[in-house]
This record gives C-alpha cells, structure tokens and sequence, in this order.
C-alpha cells in the first residue's frame, strides 16, 4: 500500500467468508486489505466458539473452529494479503469514482473495491461491571490459543456457550478454572455442560465477581463481595453485541440488519460488494459454506470492476501452481 493506502480489494470482515475472500482476490492477482474491528482474525468463530467442531465445512468430516481460521489465515497468506485488526471500517467516500476506506485510526484507503464480509456485523464485547475501575492487564474477551494460558489461575465469567467451551479447553492447561455464573441456569449446550462438570473445574453459580483485585494486573478476584480467589486472567465471556457500527450510516441498501445484495453479489453502492451471513437475498442460506461460494462470486465480479479487460471466471485454482 502507497503512503494514503491504495488497495484493489478492501475486505471488511476477518471471518471465514473474508479470509476465504482475501485468499481468492489474492489467486485472481488482486491486492487486498483485510479490515477487522476484534484483535484477532476468525470473527463469530473465534470470538464465539473456537474450540468447538464444525460439521458443515464440505471437505471436513469435523474441524475445530480455531483450526478451521488457522487453516484459512494460511490459505489466504499465499498471497500475503495486509491485515488491520482491532480498527474499524468507519467512512466510506469516493474520489474520481473510487471508494475511499476510512479507518477509525484517520488511515484512508484507496480501493478499486470494497467487499464486506462482517457476518453479523461490528462485534464489541459486553463489558465486565465489576472490571470498570480496574487498569490493569489480565482482563481478556476470548482466548485465541489456550496454552497462552497454561500454569495461570483463570477465572471465567459467563454461562454461555463460549464460557464452557474455555473452561472446556483450559481445564488441565491452566493451574485452575473457576467458572463463575450470576444463575443456576446455564445457556451453552447441556452436553457440554455435562463435560465441564465432570473435569476439575470449580463452577459458581448464584455467583457475581464483584472486585478485581492486583496491581498492575489481575492477581485475585472478589466473589459476592466476601471471597477472595487467586487469578491471573479473567476471561470475561459474557458474549458481545453485534450491529452494523458505521456501516449503517454509508447509505447501503438494507433488510433489517442484513445488506442487500443482486447476484453478482454487488450491493447499490458502486464498487461496494457484500457476502456471507451479513447479506441478504431471496432463498438466502446462512452457513459458512455459503459465505465461501458467495466471497468467490463477489471477487470475480469486483476483478472485472477493477480492470474491464479481466475475465469474469479465470479458470480453476488447481489448475495453477500456488
């Protein structure tokens, strides 16, 4: 990218429908940019459920969730794709006809196209009440690799799917696990419920951490205002919010929260493409399968955008060597 930022392909969305997409603009010779607001690539899978398996990815009996995002971060580095995590896509302009990317840390970007993959849209993690007056480290949303962890105490706060499949996947990783739930009612799936209960995990229920204790990170928590246990990380799995962020204010035409698209996969913006769990059109099928087909579709339509003389369909990929 120049000094501005310049660009062929924007994608908007580190999910698998986007990683997919920067893999397959990246086979069609086309630069991309890969734009998410979460710190880490993956979207829903690795915010949400990591380590749980997948049975509807064609080619894979089972795969884990985090492993599915290895696999797809690999596939699309063959063509060395830019990334910007943890910053959002904020303004969309044009300039002689071509869209200008603004980002919320002021970069702008040049793109011949924009494709947006943001599957349910901006994820921002619900917030911890008792972390408020807390500054220091030790405070995390989601756990991209679990044997970051190994030796820690962890507490866990939530009763949802992805709060048991941490404890699920640190339990006999890290030195102890706490789950620590405001109910007695869990959310996640009674299978992995079961799981969790049958391993050294302490589970809390009718429980709220109240004080995050330590000083410069976390080194205990307080539970209902009266106990006191060891912690080296909180992982505050209370799930997240999810909408269109800025996005909603580019002028797109929308069907409640999902984009409309045609089936080139272009929205009513020029140059503005969308694919995945955030579009929608008739007979529309949300799976990650669906995202993959839908990312191919766009690209090849965005080539064909960017440079006129290209072909809408340049051949299979097993026909190059990568």
């Amino acid at each position: 990218m120049s000094e501005r930022g310049e660009v062929d392909v924007a994608i908007i969305g580190a999910g698998p429908t986007g990683l997919f997409a920067a893999y397959y603009a990246g086979f069609r010779g086309l630069s991309t940019l890969v734009v998410d607001a979460l710190p880490e690539a993956g979207g829903q899978v690795t915010a949400m459920y990591p380590e749980k398996m997948i049975f509807d990815v064609a080619g894979f009996p089972a795969v884990r969730g985090r492993e599915l995002i290895a696999n797809l971060v690999a596939q699309a580095g063959a063509f060395s794709p830019a990334y910007r995590l943890g910053v959002q896509a904020a303004t969309l302009t044009y300039e002689d006809g071509m869209p200008i990317l603004g980002l919320g840390d002021g970069t702008e970007v040049r793109c011949g196209a924009v494709l947006i993959t943001g599957g349910l849209g901006s994820f921002t993690p619900r917030p911890l009440p008792a972390a408020a007056g807390f500054t220091g480290d030790g405070i995390i949303f989601f756990v991209p690799d679990p044997t970051m962890l190994a030796g820690k105490h962890v507490v866990i706060v939530g009763g949802g799917d992805s709060a048991f499949d941490w404890a699920l996947a640190l339990a006999g990783v890290a030195a102890s696990v706490t789950l620590v739930h405001r109910r007695d009612k869990f959310r996640a799936h009674a299978a992995t419920v079961a799981r969790v209960k049958a391993l050294p995990v302490r589970i809390e229920v009718n429980s709220q951490v109240t004080k995050i204790l330590g000083s410069g990170r976390v080194e205990s928590v307080e539970l209902n205002g009266t106990e006191e246990i060891p912690a080296d990380v909180v992982v505050a799995a209370l799930g997240f919010t999810a909408d269109l962020g800025p996005l909603a204010m580019w002028g797109l035409a929308l069907d409640k929260r999902h984009i409309t698209v045609d089936s080139t996969m272009a929205t009513n913006l020029p140059r503005v493409f969308a694919a995945g769990d955030i579009v929608e059109y008739p007979g529309k099928v949300r799976l990650i399968a669906t995202g993959f087909g839908e990312a191919a579709t766009a690209v090849n339509n965005a080539a064909i955008r960017i440079d006129p003389s290209a072909h809408l369909f340049p051949g299979h990929s097993s026909e190059d060597v990568v």
